[in-house]
C-alpha cells in the first residue's frame, strides 16, 4: 500500500491532471488535421507547422525551464508555465488564419516545459519508497490524454467543430493553474548560481535546427540545401554548447549528468521508446481511416476507440510497473517492457487483418509502454543529483521528443515510397483513383519499429540495475543515496 502524505497524493494529483491535460490537448488537433486543411485554405505540408512548432517550441521549453526550475524554484515555474498555457489555449479556437494558429501552437508549446518541472516536484515531495508509484502515474498519462484527446478531439470536431476542441479546455486548463497556486509547494533548496544564457542559446539553437530537419525533411527533401544545413547547424550548435558547458562555472546543464551510464542509457532508451510509441500512432490511425482495399475505412471516432484500451492498459497498469520497479529495480521494469514491445510489433507486422486485431496488438504495447517510462524515469531519477533533477528530466523529455519527431519523419518517406490507388469516385462514369499507403509500407514501419526496439534493449542490457532498500544502505557511486543499491 502507497504511504503518501496528504500533500503528497494533492502534489501526485495535480501532475497527474496537468499530464493528462497536456497530452489531451496536443492529441486531439490530430484528428481534425484534414478539416484544418480546408479551413484554412492551404496544404498539408504548410499544416505541418501546426505540429512542428508545437514540438520545436516544447522541446526547447522542457529543456530549459527543468533547469530553470533548480535555480529559481519549481512551483514559481510551474504555475508560470501553467499561465501560459492557460492563455495560450484561450486564443486556440478563435484563430482565423494558419499563421495566427501556428504562433498559438508554438506558445503552446512552452507548456510543455511543465512535464519535467513535475517530475521533479514528485521527486520532492514523494517518499523514496513510493516514488516508483507517482513517476508512473505520471509516466502513464502520456498514453491516456492522448487516447481521450483522439476519441473526445475527434467527436467534439466531428460534432461541433474543431474550435470548440480549444474552447471546453479553457476551464480545465485555468482549474490546473489555480491549484497549482492553491496546492503546490516547494521544499527544495535553490541553487543561487547565474544563468547560463550562452548555453541557453546554443543549446536552443541546436535542438530547433535538429528538430526542424527531423520535421520538415519528408516536405523539403532530405537532400535538399536547406534540410542539409540544418543539419550541420544543428551539429555545430550541440558541439558548441558541449565546450561552453565544460568551461562556464555555472553551466546550464552539466555534461557531467551525461557521464552517468544510467542517465545516459535512460535518455536514449526514452528516444528510441517514444519513437516506437509514434510509429503506432502515427501509421495505425491512417491504416484503419483509408479507404478499402487499402484501409479498413472507418470512422475517425471509431479508429479513436480502437487505440483507447492500448491507453487505458497503459494507465492501469502503471501501479503494476511500479510494483516491479520497487522490488526488482527500473532495470527489469524496462526488460519487461521491451517484450511486451517486441511482441507488439510482430504482431502489427504478422496480425493485422481485421481492426480487431490492430486492437489486440496496440492495447499489447500499451502495456509495454507503460512499464517502458515507468522504469526510464525512475532510472534517471535514481541516478541523478536531487539538485539536478529538473535539469536531469528536461533533457530526458528533448531526447523523447527528438524521438517522437524521428518516427513520423521515417512514416512518412515509408507511406510515400510504397503505395497503391483506390477508387475514391467517378467523373461521367470514369474513376477516379488515389494514391494511399500500401500494405507494404506499414509492412516495412512495422520493421523498423521492430529495429528501434532492438537497439533499445541493447542499451537497456548496458544500465546498472538498481533496487530500494533501507535508508542505511551507504550511497551509491552514481547516486545521490536515495536509498537505492547498486546491482
Amino acid at each position: 500500500m502507497a504511504s503518501f502524505s496528504r500533500h503528497a497524493g494533492l502534489t501526485i494529483g495535480i501532475m497527474a491532471f496537468m499530464g493528462i491535460l497536456v497530452t489531451y490537448v496536443e492529441t486531439m488537433i490530430t484528428p481534425a488535421i484534414p478539416i484544418l486543411e480546408n479551413f484554412f485554405h492551404t496544404n498539408y505540408d504548410n499544416l505541418s507547422w501546426v505540429i512542428t512548432a508545437y514540438i520545436i517550441s516544447g522541446t526547447v521549453s522542457a529543456a530549459i525551464f527543468g533547469r530553470l526550475a533548480d535555480i529559481v524554484g519549481k512551483k514559481r515555474i510551474f504555475v508560470a508555465l501553467s499561465l501560459v498555457y492557460a492563455v495560450a489555449i484561450s486564443f486556440g479556437g478563435f484563430a482565423t488564419t494558419l499563421g495566427e494558429f501556428i504562433a498559438i501552437r508554438a506558445i503552446q508549446g512552452v507548456g510543455m516545459g511543465m512535464f519535467p518541472v513535475a517530475f521533479a516536484l514528485l521527486n520532492d515531495q514523494v517518499p523514496k519508497s513510493e516514488l516508483p508509484l507517482a513517476q508512473g502515474i505520471l509516466s502513464s498519462t502520456f498514453a491516456g490524454g492522448a487516447a481521450i484527446g483522439l476519441v473526445l478531439g475527434a467527436w467534439i470536431t466531428q460534432n461541433f467543430g474543431w474550435q470548440w476542441s480549444y474552447h471546453s479546455a479553457i476551464p480545465v486548463a485555468f482549474t490546473l493553474f489555480a491549484l497549482s497556486i492553491i496546492m503546490l509547494r516547494d521544499n527544495s533548496e535553490r541553487k543561487h548560481e547565474k544563468i547560463d544564457f550562452l548555453g541557453v542559446a546554443a543549446l536552443g539553437g541546436g535542438v530547433v535546427s535538429l528538430i526542424l530537419g527531423l520535421s520538415e525533411g519528408e516536405y523539403w527533401g532530405w537532400y535538399s540545401t536547406r534540410i542539409l544545413l540544418l543539419f550541420a547547424l544543428s551539429v555545430i550548435l550541440i558541439v558548441a554548447f558541449v565546450i561552453v558547458e565544460s568551461k562556464v562555472r555555472s553551466p546550464f546543464i552539466s555534461m557531467k549528468l551525461l557521464r552517468i551510464r544510467n542517465v545516459f542509457l535512460s535518455n536514449f532508451t526514452g528516444l528510441f521508446a517514444m519513437a516506437g510509441m509514434f510509429f503506432l500512432f502515427y501509421s495505425v490511425p491512417v491504416l484503419l481511416e483509408d479507404p478499402v482495399p487499402a484501409g479498413f475505412g472507418i470512422s475517425i471516432v471509431n479508429a479513436g476507440l480502437v487505440m483507447l484500451p492500448a491507453a487505458l492498459v497503459s494507465m492501469a497498469l502503471a501501479p503494476v510497473g511500479a510494483l516491479v520497479t520497487r522490488i526488482k529495480g527500473p532495470k527489469v521494469t524496462i526488460l519487461i517492457s521491451t517484450v511486451f514491445l517486441f511482441i507488439a510489433y510482430f504482431g502489427l507486422y504478422y496480425n493485422r487483418a481485421t481492426s480487431l486485431a490492430i486492437l489486440e496488438d496496440a492495447t499489447v504495447m500499451g502495456i509495454g509502454l507503460s512499464f517502458t517510462f515507468v522504469g526510464i524515469i525512475n532510472m534517471l531519477l535514481v541516478s541523478t543529483p536531487k539538485e539536478e533533477s529538473g535539469a536531469s528530466t528536461g533533457m530526458n523529455v528533448v531526447f523523447r521528443n527528438i524521438g517522437s519527431t524521428i518516427a513520423p519523419a521515417i512514416s512518412g518517406v515509408l507511406e510515400t515510397m510504397y503505395v497503391t490507388n483506390v477508387i475514391v469516385g467517378s467523373y461521367h462514369n470514369v474513376p477516379i483513383y488515389a494514391s494511399f499507403p500500401s500494405y507494404t509500407a506499414f509492412s516495412y514501419i512495422y520493421i523498423v519499429g521492430i529495429g528501434f526496439i532492438a537497439v533499445s534493449l541493447i542499451f537497456t542490457l548496458f544500465m546498472k540495475n538498481v533496487v530500494y532498500s533501507r535508508p542505511t544502505v551507504p550511497k551509491m557511486p552514481e547516486s545521490d543515496g536515495y536509498g537505492m543499491q547498486a546491482k
